[in-house]
């Protein structure tokens, strides 16, 4: 293979991959752009995602032990206040004194918390397990991943489409596989459809809390409108800011999307979690938007809206852009803009064909490997390089939080941020992170062997230098992490 081939491999594995692993070179071959293609074509599911709870189990099995800790805390509570009153009736306090009665309340007031506090903390939280089993899943498809282009799309559609597991945790990692890996690769409307629907999102958008004010719900609570969802949904999952849509568009929105709610677990036990469609909380009657009128009276009016704004121009060109961006670079090429924008609109959005039209254009190849990876995308890939395809999800999670892209947990709707602006301050924390690791794994793995077998020495020659001149393995692993060859794709 010549020079200039493998260097187009490696760049291949950067850019769009999850960077070189040990074999991941050979697996491309001599044909990048035809390796990410044929990567598209195989199943996207997590070989052990059966050992993991349905979004909708995740949810009742937390709201359950939530609903057995409030009860253990009151009683207990309710032990403390017998306990206190029984002693008080047996004299033992008759001789207090009474400027030291305050005091005594305070401290029975204490106690009855404290018993309570334990009483509850006896009962796990069964959300944080979950989360790290899901977590653990996720990241070692895309450590074992031959180049992970199909992954790196999962990661970037739930991204795109975010919730938080700050708000959600229990359904954080069911809601990207059933949602968005389940759809990552079909039509951009059926996943629009799939996580709009979604529990997940429709908590997080804060949507249960939305109801038409001339609806029934809406009368008798004397309540009204929650706009986020509406919002969210235009400006960020579709067509994009200042793209058309006015204020009067997104509260009609909103009224249409009134009534998509999940069954409360306590209501039902066998389907509490899952979606469904509440009339008594949709706003009766036709609605306009974006100069359309939508008569639908149920479920469909909403999805009616979403197929739509799945198909506006303005979709095409935001989504585009954004994968054009996250690929490529922080200012992507217009022409390659334009012939993805292109390609979503002639094949009615298929998120396939247009994952295609972007690796298979000249222009995403053209600009040099100056995008600055996320912190997830160095993490994992820092993790491939050495071969390990298992991760200890308390550590992963816990690096990924000290970087500051704690997994499922944005801080707003719109997502981590694709710029290097967003990113570069915290550049010096992955140095701790890059020792740590090193000093880890510095007994199995050998610096000078990622250098030649897993990046085909495609590596600064500067780079090489340094890490043959480091004073131990360690140093020698935690310069080339460092490196540009491995912070830049």
């Amino acid at each position: 293979m010549s020079n200039s081939a493998r260097a187009e491999v490696v760049l291949a594995l950067h850019r769009f991959g999850m960077g070189p692993r040990p074999g991941s070179i050979a697996a491309v071959g001599s044909d990048p752009r035809g390796a990410l293609i044929a990567e598209l074509d195989r199943p996207l599911a997590l070989t052990a995602a059966s050992a993991l709870p349905p979004s909708a189990k995740a949810y009742r099995t937390v709201a359950d032990a939530n609903a057995r800790r409030a009860a253990r805390a009151k009683q207990a509570q309710q032990q403390a206040k017998k306990q206190q009153m029984a002693s008080a009736g047996s004299g033992d306090q008759a001789e207090a004194r009474p400027e030291g009665q305050a005091q005594g309340y305070a401290q029975e007031k204490d106690a009855a918390e404290m018993a309570a506090k334990q009483a509850a903390d006896a009962i796990p939280d069964p959300g944080r397990p979950i989360y790290l089993q899901e977590a653990k899943l996720r990241t070692e498809a895309a450590l074992a991943a031959d180049i992970g282009f199909a992954e790196r799309l999962v990661w970037f559609w739930s991204n795109h489409f975010c919730i938080s597991a700050n708000k959600i945790q229990s359904m954080s990692g069911a809601y990207e596989r059933e949602a968005v890996r389940a759809n990552a690769l079909g039509r951009f409307v059926d996943l629009l459809l799939a996580v709009e629907g979604h529990p997940a999102m429709l908590f997080y958008l804060d949507n249960l809390e939305s109801m038409g004010a001339n609806s029934t719900a809406g009368i008798n609570r004397n309540r009204g409108l929650n706009e986020n969802i509406a919002r969210e949904i235009m400006e960020l999952h579709t067509l994009g800011v200042r793209t058309g849509y006015t204020q009067d568009d997104v509260i009609s929105f909103a009224n249409v999307m009134t009534g998509w709610t999940l069954v409360p677990p306590g209501a039902d036990p066998q389907h509490g979690g899952e979606f469904t469609f509440n009339p008594r909380l949709h706003e009766p009657g036709g609605q306009t938007m974006l100069g359309k009128r939508y008569e639908q009276e149920d479920v469909e009016q909403g999805r009616a809206v979403l197929r739509d704004l799945a198909a506006h121009p303005a979709t095409a060109t935001h989504v585009a852009t954004k994968l054009a961006r996250h690929f490529v670079a922080d200012a992507p090429p217009p022409a390659l803009v334009e012939q993805m924008t292109k390609s979503f609109r002639e094949t009615d959005g298929d998120l396939r064909q247009i994952a295609i039209a972007m690796v298979s254009s000249d222009e995403a190849w053209r600009a040099p490997p100056a995008k600055l990876k996320r912190p997830s995308e160095w993490v994992v890939g820092m993790v491939r390089a050495t071969g390990i395809t298992q991760v200890d999800p308390v550590l992963y999670t816990g690096g990924q939080q000290l970087l500051g892209e704690p997994l499922w947990r944005p801080s707003a709707p719109k997502g981590y941020p694709d710029d290097e602006a967003s990113w570069i301050d915290g550049v010096g924390r992955r140095l701790d992170v890059a020792n740590n690791f090193a000093e880890r794994i510095s007994g199995r793995a050998d610096p000078q062997a990622i250098v030649e077998d897993v990046f085909a020495s495609e590596i600064a020659a500067e780079v090489k230098q340094a890490v043959g001149r480091a004073e131990s393995r360690q140093q020698a692993l935690a310069l080339l992490f460092m490196s540009a060859d491995f912070q830049r794709r």
